[in-house]
């Protein structure tokens, strides 16, 4: 995949560090969430603006096995 120069660093750094902001997993790492957590929201619905973006990212990432990835960012 060529990601051209569109690529952002920063944005690993962000899906690595940005935090649930509300609900039973407030405050925790997106990506320490659980996958069913995302399954449900894919079901349902998908929150508005930059933490829904992020959020489908993260299950992405989740769903094909990169978690280690981001996790080194921390």
């Amino acid at each position: 995949m060529d990601v051209g120069n569109n690529f952002d660093p920063k944005h690993l750094e962000t899906l690595a560090t940005y935090k649930m902001p509300f609900g039973k997993f407030k405050d925790q790492y997106l990506l320490d969430i659980p996958e069913a957590y995302y399954v449900w929201f894919q079901k349902k619905g998908w929150p508005e603006g930059k933490l829904g973006r992020l959020m489908q990212e993260v299950f992405e990432i989740k769903i094909n096995g990169l978690e280690p990835m981001l996790r080194k960012l921390r």
